[in-house]
Protein backbone atom coordinates (compact mmCIF):
# COMPACT_ATOMS: atom_id res chain seq x y z
CA UNK A 1 0.00 0.00 0.00
CA UNK A 2 1.35 3.40 -0.97
CA UNK A 3 1.10 6.43 0.96
CA UNK A 4 0.70 9.22 -0.47
CA UNK A 5 -0.62 12.97 -0.06
CA UNK A 6 -2.05 14.22 3.26
CA UNK A 7 -5.34 14.60 2.85
CA UNK A 8 -5.85 16.08 6.32
CA UNK A 9 -4.60 16.91 9.99
CA UNK A 10 -7.19 17.32 13.24
CA UNK A 11 -6.09 17.49 16.91
CA UNK A 12 -4.92 14.32 17.42
CA UNK A 13 -4.49 12.58 13.91
CA UNK A 14 -3.28 12.92 10.28
CA UNK A 15 -4.96 11.21 7.73
CA UNK A 16 -2.97 10.49 4.47
CA UNK A 17 -4.10 9.19 0.44
CA UNK A 18 -3.28 5.81 -0.65
CA UNK A 19 -3.14 4.69 -4.17
CA UNK A 20 -6.46 2.99 -3.29
CA UNK A 21 -9.19 5.71 -3.17
CA UNK A 22 -11.01 3.66 -0.72
CA UNK A 23 -8.34 3.69 1.71
CA UNK A 24 -6.37 6.12 3.66
CA UNK A 25 -3.83 5.90 6.18
CA UNK A 26 -4.43 7.33 9.69
CA UNK A 27 -0.88 8.61 11.68
CA UNK A 28 -1.84 9.23 15.59
CA UNK A 29 -0.30 12.28 17.17
CA UNK A 30 1.00 12.96 20.46
CA UNK A 31 -0.90 16.91 20.56
CA UNK A 32 -3.26 17.09 22.96
CA UNK A 33 -6.04 19.71 23.31
CA UNK A 34 -8.76 20.60 25.81
CA UNK A 35 -11.30 22.94 26.55
CA UNK A 36 -11.71 23.17 22.55
CA UNK A 37 -8.21 23.65 21.92
CA UNK A 38 -8.00 26.41 24.30
CA UNK A 39 -5.38 24.47 26.33
CA UNK A 40 -2.31 22.39 23.90
CA UNK A 41 0.04 19.62 25.14
CA UNK A 42 1.49 16.89 24.74
CA UNK A 43 1.04 13.26 26.14
CA UNK A 44 4.30 11.26 25.05
CA UNK A 45 3.57 7.63 23.78
CA UNK A 46 -0.48 8.62 23.28
CA UNK A 47 -0.47 8.60 19.80
CA UNK A 48 0.99 4.73 19.86
CA UNK A 49 -1.48 4.05 23.05
CA UNK A 50 -4.75 5.06 21.06
CA UNK A 51 -3.81 3.43 17.87
CA UNK A 52 -3.31 0.30 18.98
CA UNK A 53 -6.19 -0.39 21.80
CA UNK A 54 -8.62 1.92 19.37
CA UNK A 55 -7.56 -0.67 16.71
CA UNK A 56 -8.20 -3.43 19.05
CA UNK A 57 -11.54 -2.58 20.30
CA UNK A 58 -12.45 -1.97 17.03
CA UNK A 59 -11.74 -5.40 15.76
CA UNK A 60 -13.62 -7.41 19.06
CA UNK A 61 -16.87 -5.10 18.25
CA UNK A 62 -16.53 -5.98 14.59
CA UNK A 63 -16.92 -9.78 16.04
CA UNK A 64 -20.30 -8.54 17.65
CA UNK A 65 -21.98 -6.72 15.62
CA UNK A 66 -20.60 -2.88 15.26
CA UNK A 67 -18.56 -2.52 11.55
CA UNK A 68 -15.61 -0.39 11.67
CA UNK A 69 -13.85 1.69 9.23
CA UNK A 70 -10.58 -0.33 10.30
CA UNK A 71 -8.55 -2.64 7.76
CA UNK A 72 -5.10 -3.01 8.90
CA UNK A 73 -2.65 -1.80 11.47
CA UNK A 74 0.33 -0.92 9.49
CA UNK A 75 2.59 0.14 12.42
CA UNK A 76 2.78 1.66 16.05
CA UNK A 77 0.90 4.54 14.80
CA UNK A 78 -0.08 3.99 11.43
CA UNK A 79 -3.15 2.56 10.06
CA UNK A 80 -5.11 1.84 7.30
CA UNK A 81 -8.50 2.50 7.24
CA UNK A 82 -11.66 2.85 4.67
CA UNK A 83 -12.55 6.32 3.65
CA UNK A 84 -15.43 7.22 5.24
CA UNK A 85 -17.50 10.82 5.16
CA UNK A 86 -17.75 11.49 8.73
CA UNK A 87 -21.34 11.89 9.75
CA UNK A 88 -21.20 15.56 11.68
CA UNK A 89 -22.22 14.22 14.49
CA UNK A 90 -20.03 13.41 17.77
CA UNK A 91 -22.36 10.76 19.70
CA UNK A 92 -21.52 10.23 23.26
CA UNK A 93 -23.31 6.92 25.70
CA UNK A 94 -23.04 8.26 29.26
CA UNK A 95 -23.35 5.58 32.39
CA UNK A 96 -22.14 7.89 35.25
CA UNK A 97 -22.61 11.25 35.72
CA UNK A 98 -19.00 13.35 34.91
CA UNK A 99 -17.54 16.11 32.84
CA UNK A 100 -20.10 18.88 31.30
CA UNK A 101 -23.30 16.33 31.98
CA UNK A 102 -22.88 17.40 36.32
CA UNK A 103 -22.57 21.01 34.90
CA UNK A 104 -25.58 21.14 32.80
CA UNK A 105 -27.62 18.93 35.11
CA UNK A 106 -26.09 19.52 38.42
CA UNK A 107 -25.53 16.23 38.91
CA UNK A 108 -22.70 15.25 41.10
CA UNK A 109 -19.70 13.77 39.42
CA UNK A 110 -19.89 9.81 39.95
CA UNK A 111 -23.73 9.27 40.05
CA UNK A 112 -24.31 5.77 38.51
CA UNK A 113 -27.47 7.04 35.86
CA UNK A 114 -30.58 5.20 36.19
CA UNK A 115 -30.11 3.57 32.10
CA UNK A 116 -27.58 4.69 29.82
CA UNK A 117 -27.81 7.42 27.98
CA UNK A 118 -27.37 9.18 24.38
CA UNK A 119 -26.42 12.61 23.23
CA UNK A 120 -25.59 14.26 19.82
CA UNK A 121 -23.53 17.48 19.47
CA UNK A 122 -23.23 19.12 16.13
CA UNK A 123 -19.41 18.07 15.36
CA UNK A 124 -18.21 21.83 14.37
CA UNK A 125 -15.61 23.81 15.80
CA UNK A 126 -16.72 27.02 15.41
CA UNK A 127 -19.70 26.82 17.43
CA UNK A 128 -18.32 24.49 19.61
CA UNK A 129 -19.78 21.21 19.15
CA UNK A 130 -23.52 22.34 20.33
CA UNK A 131 -25.94 19.51 21.62
CA UNK A 132 -29.03 19.09 19.34
CA UNK A 133 -31.50 16.61 19.24
CA UNK A 134 -32.29 14.00 16.09
CA UNK A 135 -34.92 16.51 15.23
CA UNK A 136 -32.30 19.31 14.46
CA UNK A 137 -29.62 16.77 12.83
CA UNK A 138 -32.53 15.67 10.14
CA UNK A 139 -33.72 19.60 9.90
CA UNK A 140 -30.04 20.41 9.19
CA UNK A 141 -29.82 17.83 6.65
CA UNK A 142 -26.62 15.78 8.77
CA UNK A 143 -28.09 12.43 8.96
CA UNK A 144 -31.16 10.84 7.60
CA UNK A 145 -33.87 9.13 10.64
CA UNK A 146 -32.36 5.68 9.02
CA UNK A 147 -28.71 6.76 9.73
CA UNK A 148 -29.71 8.03 13.47
CA UNK A 149 -31.38 4.47 14.51
CA UNK A 150 -28.42 3.19 13.20
CA UNK A 151 -26.12 5.18 14.92
CA UNK A 152 -28.23 4.51 18.23
CA UNK A 153 -28.34 0.94 17.66
CA UNK A 154 -24.45 0.60 17.22
CA UNK A 155 -23.60 3.34 19.79
CA UNK A 156 -25.93 1.51 22.39
CA UNK A 157 -24.39 -1.86 20.91
CA UNK A 158 -20.62 -0.84 21.58
CA UNK A 159 -21.29 0.30 25.37
CA UNK A 160 -23.19 -3.11 26.24
CA UNK A 161 -19.88 -5.10 24.64
CA UNK A 162 -17.45 -2.50 26.21
CA UNK A 163 -18.77 -2.06 29.33
CA UNK A 164 -18.67 -5.90 30.27
CA UNK A 165 -15.48 -6.30 28.29
CA UNK A 166 -13.33 -3.44 30.43
CA UNK A 167 -14.70 -4.80 33.76
CA UNK A 168 -12.96 -7.80 32.95
CA UNK A 169 -9.63 -5.50 33.42
CA UNK A 170 -10.92 -3.40 36.18
CA UNK A 171 -11.97 -0.57 34.39
CA UNK A 172 -14.99 1.52 34.44
CA UNK A 173 -17.03 3.15 31.25
CA UNK A 174 -17.72 6.12 32.45
CA UNK A 175 -18.67 7.55 29.48
CA UNK A 176 -17.58 7.77 25.69
CA UNK A 177 -17.94 10.15 22.33
CA UNK A 178 -18.23 7.92 19.15
CA UNK A 179 -18.34 9.22 15.47
CA UNK A 180 -19.81 6.99 12.32
CA UNK A 181 -19.13 7.33 8.80
CA UNK A 182 -20.45 6.92 5.41
CA UNK A 183 -18.77 4.76 2.89
CA UNK A 184 -18.88 4.84 -0.52
CA UNK A 185 -22.41 2.85 -0.59
CA UNK A 186 -23.82 4.66 2.26
CA UNK A 187 -23.50 2.05 4.41
CA UNK A 188 -22.57 3.58 8.38
CA UNK A 189 -19.38 2.54 10.14
CA UNK A 190 -17.79 3.38 13.07
CA UNK A 191 -14.91 5.37 12.54
CA UNK A 192 -12.47 7.64 14.47
CA UNK A 193 -11.00 6.03 17.60
CA UNK A 194 -11.65 4.57 20.93
CA UNK A 195 -9.33 5.61 23.36
CA UNK A 196 -8.10 7.47 26.25
CA UNK A 197 -8.79 10.88 24.72
CA UNK A 198 -12.50 9.75 23.20
CA UNK A 199 -13.53 7.86 26.89
CA UNK A 200 -13.53 7.92 30.42
CA UNK A 201 -11.99 5.49 31.66
CA UNK A 202 -12.26 4.85 35.99
CA UNK A 203 -10.41 2.72 37.42
CA UNK A 204 -13.44 0.01 38.75
CA UNK A 205 -11.93 -0.08 42.17
CA UNK A 206 -10.55 3.39 42.86
CA UNK A 207 -12.43 5.43 40.68
CA UNK A 208 -9.01 7.13 39.48
CA UNK A 209 -8.65 8.54 36.06
CA UNK A 210 -7.54 6.44 33.14
CA UNK A 211 -8.22 9.01 30.74
CA UNK A 212 -7.74 12.67 29.12
CA UNK A 213 -9.47 14.14 32.24
CA UNK A 214 -5.80 13.70 33.92
CA UNK A 215 -4.82 16.04 31.01
CA UNK A 216 -8.07 18.46 30.96
CA UNK A 217 -8.23 18.95 35.03
CA UNK A 218 -4.20 19.43 35.18
CA UNK A 219 -4.25 16.57 37.66
CA UNK A 220 -1.09 14.83 36.11
CA UNK A 221 0.12 11.24 35.20
CA UNK A 222 -1.74 11.40 31.82
CA UNK A 223 1.02 9.57 30.51
CA UNK A 224 1.34 6.65 33.18
CA UNK A 225 -2.24 6.07 33.14
CA UNK A 226 -2.36 5.76 29.07
CA UNK A 227 0.46 3.11 28.89
CA UNK A 228 -1.65 0.99 32.26
CA UNK A 229 -4.88 1.19 29.93
CA UNK A 230 -2.58 -0.15 27.40
CA UNK A 231 -1.07 -2.50 29.67
CA UNK A 232 -4.25 -3.83 30.96
CA UNK A 233 -6.22 -4.33 28.15
CA UNK A 234 -2.96 -5.63 25.76
CA UNK A 235 -0.23 -6.74 28.17
CA UNK A 236 1.92 -4.22 26.64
Amino acid sequence: MEKREQLYEGKAKKVFATDDPNLVIVDYKDDATAGDGAKKGTIRGKGVVNNRLSNALMAMLAEKGVPSHLVKELSERETLVKKVEIVPLEVIIRNIAAGSFTKRLGVPEGTVLKIPTIEFSYKNDEYHDPLINSYHARALGLATQEEIDTITKYAFRVNEVLSEYLLNFRIRLVDFKLEFGRLADGTIVLADEISPDTCRFWDAETNAHLDKDLFRRDLGGEEAAYQEVLHRLLGE
